[in-house]
């Protein structure tokens, strides 16, 4: 069995088209990509690295690494999403960049240990196994690389911020995007972490006004956080 939502698949599937539309549906992702690509690089400094994300979709944060000098490869479920991202790169010229159609446990499985950095960001909550995907990841990074994830955690505050205020009165995010059952807690994926071997080195929160559009980084873990784990050399 894939570790993945058919419904999820189909949803982002059906908004593919919209991915690299900074105005569109995705437009939060366009808006929090420089502050995960400069979080990621502070710790894993992506410039030559070999680099692989994870639920890649429509490759926003794939294309950026490369642009950062790293060799990406994007990988996800939903083959759309995946054409669009391959016709962005193709037309931007970005370079070192490509992106597969496989699940991160087979990808785990016929590569293991052979990337520098690991990001999983924005996905987790979208599977139905997530702790496989952790385990996935850690098996994926090469001793002493890094590993990102990014997820929403699961309490009443998240679920009035990233759902009733993103989805249904902000307009933020299309009816429907999340699944609160889904959301995940930072206590959750610490242990799904450790059980896998990976040691989180730095955990951080992501908080958004709005009234002025601002997003950025704090210590407020309750609604979107994002972890920096390391696989042990």
């Amino acid at each position: 069995m894939t570790n993945a939502d058919p419904q999820e698949l189909a949803k982002f599937g059906d908004l593919a088209h919209r991915w690299w539309d900074p105005e569109s549906e995705f437009r939060p992702l366009h808006q929090i990509n420089p502050l995960r690509l400069d979080w990621i690089d502070g710790f894993a400094r992506l410039s030559g690295k070999r680099v692989l994300d994870v639920g890649c979709g429509g490759g926003i944060l794939a294309d950026s690494m490369s642009r950062k000098g790293a060799d990406v490869l994007g990988i996800d479920l939903a083959g759309k999403a995946l054409k669009v991202a391959q016709l962005h790169a193709m037309e931007a010229g970005t370079p070192s960049v490509q992106y597969r159609e496989v699940a991160a446990e087979a990808l785990a499985a016929e590569a293991p240990a052979q990337f520098d950095v690991v990001t999983c960001m924005e996905m987790l909550e979208h599977v139905p196994d997530p702790s496989s995907i952790v385990r996935a990841c850690a098996t994926l990074v090469k001793p002493g690389g890094w590993v990102f994830f990014s997820t929403i955690s699961r309490n009443p505050k998240a679920f009035l911020f990233a759902i009733l205020g993103a989805e249904y009165l902000l307009k933020l995010l299309p009816k429907g995007t999340h699944e609160y059952a889904r959301f995940i807690r930072p206590s959750e994926l610490a242990q799904w972490c450790r059980d896998s071997g990976l040691q989180l080195e730095s955990t951080r929160g992501m908080e958004h006004n709005p009234l002025t559009g601002r997003y950025w980084l704090s210590g407020d873990t309750s609604v979107n956080y994002l972890f920096a784990c390391r696989r042990p050399a």
